[in-house]
């Protein structure tokens, strides 16, 4: 019975060993956000969600060893080599759960969603993302805390192997055997299940049991998140986005755009105006101090151009990507949930910002901070309109400084070099990508910024800030100064408030129009998204455009909904209203968002619900079959 003592104390460890991970995620999450989950008391059920959902990933990891120990108790078999496989197949696949549990801490601190495909997005590029783990001190302790945990889950299982499953033990009671083989088999089998109900087995959805969205996250394991997205993922890798009826998806995309308005105010630029184009990597509107007087006041840059700019206050990412903001800010296409806007295997020809000013004789550039190849940003963007790149390849060796290449400040000088080595005869587009508030952070010590902050994710976003309002500085000092429209926007937010399953903060950004003497200083309301900039441009330059995207002109046209994706969840909402959709387990929620009430009205408000719906998944369905019917390029 030695044996059978195994499996069961192999499982009890597990257990242990995915309650400790778990525990240590709450921790982290409680210490490292901004505004720490209330627990409501009810973090024991959590753990009871937790406990089904590790027994779950526990009894596959255990299939096949309790199969051939029980094969090899009722044939006899005293091959140690035949236990010592099952010994090292359970150990290998509990460790791999555990460095799943590992990496999801830090994942999940940044993104509010639990670990899953997506991380394979960037498995084309190893060195970056080793870098990245390496060079964050956080991720290094993520690391110790995993080796560590390893270290003594090998040492137990060992000790655990010598005492129970190496020496030879008492063949198996016929009787007793019979009846320990049913249940070991009958247990494992519903333990991969999950649950007991017929019609389906556990999924994502069975982790939600109250309004609280840490609480109904931090149950699920990390290994099942992962493994299920990637099936979900593998499934439909060739398959398009399939939300609604195309035809009916044609016809919501396109009936937006002919109800047009007369604006109060006509937006008119001077012929010849230039445009520079600055996506902040996650400014969410958040962190805007002026926008948030509770919050530190760390942005004062970004708080003078407020007030002498247009602003947009109610403006949305389409996404929770770098890759997601510059596709959809440049090309106005929505995010497609998991697909990577500009890894396609046959690069689209896109009718963005880069080629209608190239239509109209502008010079296009383009600078980024690190490796042009991440995310294959460099391709997509030359094969779309821009004439030039400046990256990390273009950067002397000593200005790098680490994963994301050169600091903010060192990209935005070199940006001005580009500049001013233009031809001076034709105007130009320039876009600009920072990147240092991004983990792994490091805050440049030769300057002249002093941070106030203790946090270094505070330091940086007072770096970030403080490059903005070098780079103005010097750009004043330049004869296309005065004949330039800023726009400054972010890639996407960041998850600071999280009372939804789906944090709004990684999604409300700020879009910002500057240009002095111009245009008056103003704060519109009204909804708008990153698609839209590129429309709202071409209006205001008054040139004579295509526009063959989904973006509308802000100033012409209304947008009933703001609607956006986070990989597996679709986001809608107007005023008032916040509509959810996961697409794991096809539910829906309806909120009052403006105080994060959490009260659920999706059954009181069926025909809210409906109609928000029905906007998000004809615009998302409706740019998937332009892609597919490669009719996203220019006419």
């Amino acid at each position: 019975m030695k044996k059978i003592r195994y499996i069961l104390y192999a499982y009890l460890i597990g257990i242990l060993f995915f309650t400790l991970f778990r525990l240590a995620n709450t921790l982290v999450f409680c210490l490292g956000s901004e505004n720490p989950p209330d627990l409501e008391g009810l973090y024991w059920k959590a753990l009871i969600i937790g406990w089904r959902f590790d027994t779950l990933v526990s009894c596959f990891i255990l299939a096949i060893p309790i199969l051939m120990i029980l094969v090899g108790l009722w044939t006899r078999i005293r091959a140690k080599a035949y236990y010592a496989v099952a010994h090292h197949f359970t150990v290998t696949l509990f460790i791999l759960s555990f460095v799943a549990c590992a990496s999801d801490i830090p994942y999940f601190l940044y993104f509010f969603t639990r670990l899953n495909a997506m991380v394979v997005n960037w498995i084309d590029s190893p060195a970056t993302v080793v870098s990245m783990i390496v060079k964050e001190p956080s991720y290094i302790g993520f690391a110790a805390l995993f080796i560590a945990i390893a270290v003594g889950y090998w040492f137990w299982m060992r000790r655990l192997w010598r005492r129970l499953l190496k020496p030879e033990s008492e063949p198996l009671p016929i009787g007793w055997g019979i009846v320990i083989s049913i249940v070991l088999v009958a247990g494992c089998f519903i333990g991969m299940r999950g649950r007991l109900a017929k019609k389906s087995p556990m999924r994502v959805g069975n982790a939600y049991f109250c309004t609280n969205p840490f609480l109904n996250q931090i149950g699920l394991n990390p290994m099942f998140t992962f493994v299920k997205s990637l099936e979900e993922i593998s499934e439909s890798s060739n398959k398009p986005v399939d939300l609604i009826d195309p035809k009916t998806a044609h016809t919501i995309a396109w009936d937006e755009r002919a109800v047009d308005y007369t604006p109060d105010v006509e937006y008119k630029l001077p012929e010849g105006t230039n445009i520079v184009l600055v996506i902040m990597e996650s400014m969410a509107h958040g962190k805007i101090a002026s926008l948030h007087p509770e919050r530190p006041a760390l942005t004062p840059n970004l708080d003078t151009l407020l007030e002498k700019s247009l602003f947009f206050n109610n403006a949305y990412s389409a996404g929770i990507h770098t890759y997601n903001g510059v596709y959809s800010t440049l090309y106005s296409h929505p995010a497609l949930l998991a697909q990577h806007s500009m890894k396609y295997t046959t690069t689209p020809m896109m009718c963005g910002l880069p080629q209608q000013l190239r239509k109209a004789g502008y010079q296009t550039l383009f600078c980024i901070t690190h490796d042009p190849g991440f995310d294959n940003i460099g391709g997509f963007l030359q094969y779309n309109g821009i004439e030039k790149m400046i990256s990390q390849l273009d950067y002397p060796s000593s200005e790098v400084v680490g994963t994301w290449g050169v600091p903010d400040h060192v990209m935005f000088r070199h940006a001005i070099e580009a500049i001013d080595s233009r031809d001076t005869s034709r105007p130009f587009f320039a876009a600009m990508l920072t990147c240092s508030d991004h983990g792994p952070y490091i805050l440049p010590e030769d300057i002249e910024l002093k941070p106030k902050s203790e946090a270094i994710h505070h330091k940086m976003i007072e770096y970030a800030d403080w490059s903005i309002g070098q780079f103005m500085a010097e750009a004043r000092k330049h004869d296309w100064f005065k004949n330039t429209l800023f726009v400054f926007v972010a890639d996407h937010g960041a998850s600071l408030v999280n009372h939804y399953d789906m944090s709004l903060s990684y999604h409300h950004v700020p879009i910002i129009f500057y240009y002095p003497g111009v245009i008056a200083p103003t704060r519109r309301d009204d909804i708008a998204l990153q698609i839209d900039i590129t429309p709202t441009l071409l209006g205001m330059l008054q040139l004579e455009c295509d526009n063959n995207t989904l973006g509308i002109d802000l100033f012409h046209q209304h947008r009933p909904y703001a609607y956006f994706s986070a990989d597996d969840k679709i986001g809608v909402l107007d005023s008032t209203w916040f509509y959810l959709y996961r697409m794991s387990d096809q539910r829906a929620s309806l909120y009052r968002y403006r105080n994060g009430e959490p009260t659920d009205y999706i059954e009181s408000e069926p025909a809210r619900a409906e109609a928000m719906q029905r906007y998000a998944f004809g615009m998302i369905q409706e740019s998937q079959q332009m892609l597919l019917e490669n009719r996203t390029a220019c006419k």
